[in-house]
């Protein structure tokens, strides 16, 4: 202990003398710079009061003590003859003044030894805590026991831990504990997933599997059962389509390939884009917007005006016609956010928790036809995280849902 106590010491001492003479030279060179700074200015001043149309071809400098030096200019008529005991007199108190000071910093800095030595404790300790570790024999007794405990885990069975009894090993088995239970986590997510995917496709594939075997029955014979089945399997062709593009698009996303083509934008302009397609293909809502200026945030054009759409088309899908949809930007200090507020059928408190889950659909949506897959706000809270951003939702039954999702300005 004793030997990593003076190694730290001397590394402080080593640390502290460096940055010492780096402060010295630093020091000197502010000293330079103000002589030099300061005879220019003067001998500038002195040249400006010389005759116009003199050239000056050189200069000296003479005197043999600061009361009597003179700062000379020689043209080619005559020579001028400027006396500096001012400005050395000048000069020379700033100095003593800057030097005073430079002085008691760098008396005043062989005390940050014992500041270094206390930063660079926990690093001590931690090579007290390794060395002590080094010096423990190796007992492969605990390892076969761990290794045994670790094989005893079902793999198909939530919960299960590991557990040996042994004081020694409880902070490895709570570490492997830990990535034990985030495992089972992603794999339940994943069951889960496969799960509501499963059960979303199930639904437009027995509809055209329905309307395929009434094609087969009547549909040669029938026009009007001909047209009606086309016309269910084209959009069920759609729905199924969208779901699966959905799906591929959070899949890039979890395994890191959803790539962002980051760019400075103005997000009024984006979110106005939105607004004027919005006006132009919904006339059965009101949509007004209300905009800032000076709202440049850096993204990705294509995403966050994608997920400007998720929020508009959820709020017109839940909102009765004639309601109306307000769209707006907003700066508030460094962060730019942008707000879709309805007058829908709003959310209950409990449901709000659960909106940006993957597959969630609130009840009167599961029980409306216009449902949807329940990966759309999914899919807005991926790129809005891609993002650094963050969303705020505020909703009430009845009344209608406001959602904030606020950047980092540029």
């Amino acid at each position: 202990m004793n030997n990593v106590s003076k190694r730290t010491s001397s590394i402080a001492r080593g640390i502290n003398t460096a940055f010492w003479f780096n402060k010295l030279k630093a020091f000197f060179t502010v000293d330079l710079l103000i002589v030099l700074a300061s005879f220019g200015l003067f001998g500038y001043n002195s040249f400006q009061t010389l005759p116009e149309g003199e050239s000056v071809r050189s200069f000296s400098i003479t005197g043999d003590s600061y009361k009597n030096v003179v700062l000379n200019f020689f043209t080619d008529n005559s020579s001028y003859s400027f006396p500096m005991r001012e400005y050395v007199y000048f000069t020379g108190i700033i100095l003593i003044a800057v030097a005073a000071y430079q002085l008691l910093n760098l008396l005043f800095s062989f005390t940050h030894t014992a500041k270094i030595r206390r930063k660079l404790r926990p690093l001590n300790e931690l090579a007290l805590k390794a060395e002590a570790i080094s010096e423990v024999p190796l007992d492969t007794t605990k390892f076969e026991e761990l290794e045994e405990a670790i094989l005893k885990v079902p793999a198909d069975k939530n919960g299960a831990r590991i557990s040996t009894g042994d004081q020694d090993l409880a902070s490895i088995e709570a570490a492997l504990n830990s990535l034990l239970y985030r495992m089972q986590e992603a794999r339940m997510q994943q069951a889960r997933f496969v799960d509501d995917a499963s059960h979303e496709l199930r639904t437009p594939i027995a509809v055209i599997q329905g309307y395929a075997n009434m094609l087969d029955r009547w549909g040669k014979d029938d026009p009007a059962v001909l047209e009606e089945s086309i016309t269910a399997i084209k959009n069920e062709s759609e729905n199924m389509k969208e779901l699966i593009d959905q799906l591929l698009f959070l899949a890039r996303g979890d395994n890191g390939r959803q790539k962002l083509s980051m760019e400075k934008l103005d997000l009024s302009d984006v979110m106005r884009e939105v607004w004027e397609e919005s006006m132009m293909i919904d006339s059965d809502h009101k949509y007004l917007y209300e905009d800032s200026e000076n709202c440049y945030i850096n993204g990705d054009l294509a995403m966050i005006k994608q997920s400007i759409r998720i929020f508009v088309q959820n709020a017109a899908k839940y909102s009765d016609k004639g309601n109306t949809i307000k769209l707006s930007v907003k700066r508030n200090g460094d962060k730019i956010s942008y707000i879709v507020q309805d007058e829908g059928i709003g959310m209950a408190g409990e449901e709000l928790s659960h909106i940006f889950e993957r597959f969630y659909r609130s009840d009167k949506a599961r029980n409306s036809s216009t449902g949807g897959s329940g990966l759309g706000l999914s899919i807005a809270k991926w790129i809005i995280d891609a993002h650094q951003g963050s969303v705020e939702v505020l909703s009430r039954l009845e009344i209608g849902t406001r959602i904030t999702v606020s950047f980092m300005g540029c």
